[in-house]
C-alpha cells in the first residue's frame, strides 16, 4: 500500500472517529438536557396542580375537575391523584405514544424520567398526593431531530475537512510523484531535473535527486568524451585525423549494402606525387604539414554533406566517397582547385593527382577501387594537379521520376510489397525479431525489387511515408498471423512528412496485440539531424508497446545532444564498426566502450552486417545484446 494511500485512510480513520465521537457525545449530553428538563416539568406541574386541588375546601368533584383539565393540556402520560392512605381517588391515563425516532436510536438513547408528586392538604389536614408522568416520546423526537442536525452539520464540516487534506495531501504528492517520474526517467535513461517545492523536507528529497542525477549526466558526458577518444584510436589518423584505411573500407562496403542510398555514387582517389622524394626535398617535418593541410582540406566533405565518407589509405593516398550522383566531377575540379591554393605555402613541388570515378551501388568494392585507381593513373602521367573522372552510362531502364512516382504509388496501392526477413539473434541463438526491409513489385510480372532500387527516387517524390507506411502495414499482419516479432525501416524523410506520426499512431493503434512485438527503426541521421522529432515519434508510439531503435549507428551517438531523452529502447551498431573487430584490439576496446555507454541509458545493442563466426565472438565478449548480419541469416 502506498504511503498517500495509507495516509489517506489515517485521516479518514481519524474524521470518522472524531464526527461518531462529537455525536455521540452530544446524543448524550442532549439526552441528559432533556431527561432534566422532563424531570423538572412534571415536578413543576405536580407542584401547581397539587397547590389548585389544596384550594378547593376538600370538594372531591372540583379536585377531579382540576385532575382532567391539567392532564387534557397533553403530553402527560398518567395524572393520578391519592388519598392521604395510599389509595388512587382518580386517575387519568393515556397509552404511551410511540417516538417517530428510529427503533435503535431509542434502544441507544434511552429516557426514564420519574414522575413529579406534590402533596395536597385540606387546611391543616392531608388530603393526598398528586403524581405527574410526561410522555417521553416527544422527547425521543426532538432528541432525534436535533441529533440529524448535528450529524448533518458534522458531515459538512467533515466533507470540507476531506477537500482541504486532499489538497494539502496533493501539494504534498506531487513532489513525490515528480521524484518517482525522475527516477523511472533516469532508469531508462533520461536525465531530467526537477523544481524543488517549498516544502523543507520535500526540497532536499528533490536537491538530492538533482544532484544524483547530474552526477549520473556528467558521467554520461564522460563517457561519451572517453568514447570519443577510444574511437579517434582505433578508426583516425593520427596525423590527418582522417578515417584510417580499415575502417574507411569497412564504412564504404557498409554503405554500398544499404538500402537507404543513392542509386549512383562517386569515389575520389587523391595521391600526394612523390612522398619519398618530398620527404629529402622538405624534410619529415614539413611532409607531415602538407599531409595535414591535404587531410584538412578533404575532411571538409564529410562535416558538410551527410553520408560522405572520408580516409587516409596510406602514407600517400587519400579517399573520397560521395553519396550522390552527378557530382563526381564537379567536386574533384573544386577540391583540385582548393588543394592548389591550400598548398602553395609549400612549394612548386607539393602537387595532388586525383582519379574519379562514378558507378552504380550495386557495383562490387574491388570495380569502384579499380576504376579509380585508372583514372588516377591516368591523372598521374598528366602531372600537377591534374584531374581525370571516369563514368559509366546511368540505367535507364525506367524513363523519368514521373514514371518511378506512378510505379511505387501502384505498388502500394495494389499491396505489391512483401517483406524480407532477416534474423537478430541473442548469445543463446534465440531469435530476438527479424529485420524486415521492404520490397516492391513495380512491374507487373517482374520480381520484387530492393529499396535500394526505388528508395532514393521514393526519398525525390517525397513518398518514403507511403511507403513506410505501407511496409508498417504488412509487418502488423505478419506478427498477428505467426506471433513473431518484427521490426520496420523508417526512412529519416517521414519524420519531415505532416501527419505521418499521427498516420502512424492510428495504424499501430487498431492492432494492440500485433504492436507489442513491432519496433521501428531508423538510421542515426535522424537522431542527428531530426531529434524533436524522433523524440515525438517516441511519446507518440511507445506507450503504444512499440520499439523505437537506431540503425546504422557509429561514432555519430557521441555527438547526439541530450541522446538519454530519445526515447529509444535499442541501437543497432553498424558493419563498418564491428566487422574485423575479432583482429584488432582497438577496435573491440571503442565497441566495448559503446556498449557501456549505451547501456548506462537502458538500451539494447545490436550489430548488424556481422559475417564472421570470430567477430561474433568478440562480440559476446563485448557483452552486446544481439548480432544479424549474414552470419545470423546462416545460423537461422
Amino acid at each position: 500500500m502506498s504511503l498517500i494511500r495509507q495516509v489517506w485512510l489515517l485521516l479518514l480513520a481519524l474524521m470518522l472517529a472524531a464526527l461518531l465521537g462529537s455525536a455521540a457525545v452530544s446524543a448524550l449530553s442532549m439526552r441528559q438536557l432533556m431527561q432534566t428538563q422532563l424531570q423538572l416539568k412534571n415536578n413543576d406541574n405536580a407542584a401547581a396542580l397539587a397547590l389548585a386541588m389544596s384550594q378547593q375546601g376538600g370538594d372531591a368533584q372540583l379536585m377531579e375537575l382540576l385532575v382532567s383539565a391539567q392532564f387534557d393540556t397533553g403530553y402527560y402520560q398518567s395524572v393520578t391523584w391519592r388519598r392521604a392512605d395510599g389509595s388512587v381517588a382518580f386517575e387519568r391515563q393515556a397509552p404511551a405514544k410511540a417516538s417517530t425516532a428510529p427503533a435503535w436510536f431509542v434502544a441507544l438513547t434511552p429516557i426514564e424520567v420519574p414522575s413529579g408528586s406534590a402533596k395536597v392538604s385540606n387546611g391543616w389536614q392531608a388530603a393526598g398526593a398528586v403524581e405527574v408522568h410526561s410522555q417521553a416520546a416527544y422527547a425521543h423526537d426532538e432528541l432525534w431531530a436535533a441529533s440529524l442536525r448535528m450529524a448533518v452539520l458534522l458531515v459538512a464540516l467533515g466533507l470540507l475537512a476531506a477537500g482541504a487534506a486532499y489538497l494539502a495531501l496533493s501539494r504534498i504528492r506531487r513532489p513525490l510523484d515528480n521524484a518517482v517520474a525522475q527516477a523511472q526517467a533516469l532508469v531508462q535513461g533520461q536525465y531530467t531535473l526537477v523544481d524543488e517545492p517549498r516544502v523543507p523536507e520535500l526540497a532536499r528529497l528533490a536537491q538530492a535527486m538533482n544532484a544524483m542525477v547530474a552526477k549520473v549526466r556528467q558521467m554520461f558526458e564522460a563517457q561519451a568524451e572517453q568514447l570519443e577518444v577510444l574511437r579517434r584510436q582505433a578508426h583516425c589518423d593520427a596525423l590527418t585525423g582522417l578515417n584510417q584505411r580499415k575502417h574507411f573500407l569497412a564504412e564504404l562496403e557498409s554503405a554500398l549494402n544499404r538500402d537507404d542510398g543513392p542509386a549512383r555514387a562517386g569515389l575520389l582517389l587523391l595521391r600526394l606525387r612523390d612522398l619519398e622524394g618530398l620527404n629529402q626535398q622538405l624534410g619529415r617535418g614539413t611532409v607531415d604539414q602538407v599531409l595535414s593541410a591535404l587531410g584538412h582540406v578533404v575532411a571538409v566533405y564529410p562535416e558538410r554533406v551527410n553520408g560522405c565518407l572520408a580516409g587516409r589509405l596510406n602514407g600517400a593516398d587519400f579517399a573520397l566517397w560521395l553519396p550522390a550522383p552527378d557530382v563526381a566531377q564537379d567536386t574533384a575540379q573544386a577540391l583540385s582547385q582548393a588543394l592548389q591554393a591550400g598548398l602553395a605555402g609549400f612549394g612548386t613541388a607539393v602537387q595532388v593527382a586525383m582519379g574519379a570515378v562514378e558507378l552504380a551501388r550495386e557495383r562490387p568494392l574491388s570495380d569502384w577501387f579499380g576504376a579509380a585507381d585508372s583514372a588516377l593513373a591516368r591523372a598521374e602521367a598528366r602531372g600537377g594537379f591534374a584531374v581525370e573522372v571516369l563514368s559509366t552510362p546511368a540505367d535507364t531502364s525506367i524513363q523519368g521520376e514521373r514514371a518511378w512516382r506512378t510505379q511505387i504509388l501502384d505498388a502500394i496501392a495494389a499491396r505489391q510489397g512483401r517483406l524480407r526477413e532477416y534474423p537478430v539473434l541473442d548469445k543463446q541463438g534465440q531469435l530476438l525479431h527479424l529485420e524486415c526491409p521492404l520490397q516492391l513489385q513495380l512491374e507487373p510480372q517482374a520480381g520484387y525489387e530492393t529499396a535500394a532500387r526505388w528508395l532514393p527516387l521514393a526519398q525525390r517524390s517525397r513518398l518514403t511515408a507511403e511507403v513506410d507506411l505501407h511496409a508498417t502495414a504488412l509487418a502488423l499482419e505478419a506478427i498477428a498471423q505467426d506471433g513473431r516479432p518484427r521490426c520496420v525501416n523508417i526512412a529519416p524523410a517521414s519524420l519531415l512528412e505532416g501527419g505521418f506520426v499521427a498516420r502512424l499512431r492510428e495504424q499501430v493503434f487498431h492492432a494492440p496485440q500485433a504492436a507489442r512485438k513491432l519496433g521501428l527503426e531508423l538510421a542515426e541521421s535522424a537522431a542527428l539531424q531530426h531529434f524533436e522529432l524522433l523524440q515525438e515519434m517516441g511519446r507518440q508510439l511507445r506507450p503504444l508497446g512499440v520499439k523505437l531503435g537506431l540503425e546504422h549507428a557509429g561514432p555519430g551517438l557521441s555527438h547526439v545532444d541530450r541522446l538519454y531523452q530519445a526515447g529509444l529502447d535499442y541501437v543497432k551498431l553498424d558493419a563498418a564498426v564491428v566487422v574485423g573487430v575479432s583482429g584488432d584490439a582497438a577496435r573491440a576496446a571503442f565497441v566495448r566502450g559503446m556498449v557501456i555507454m549505451l547501456r548506462s541509458l537502458a538500451l539494447k545493442v545490436y550489430a548488424e552486417g556481422v559475417v564472421e563466426a570470430l567477430d561474433v565472438q568478440a562480440l559476446w565478449d563485448c557483452e552486446l545484446d544481439g548480432v544479424t548480419g549474414p552470419w545470423a541469416t546462416a545460423q537461422g
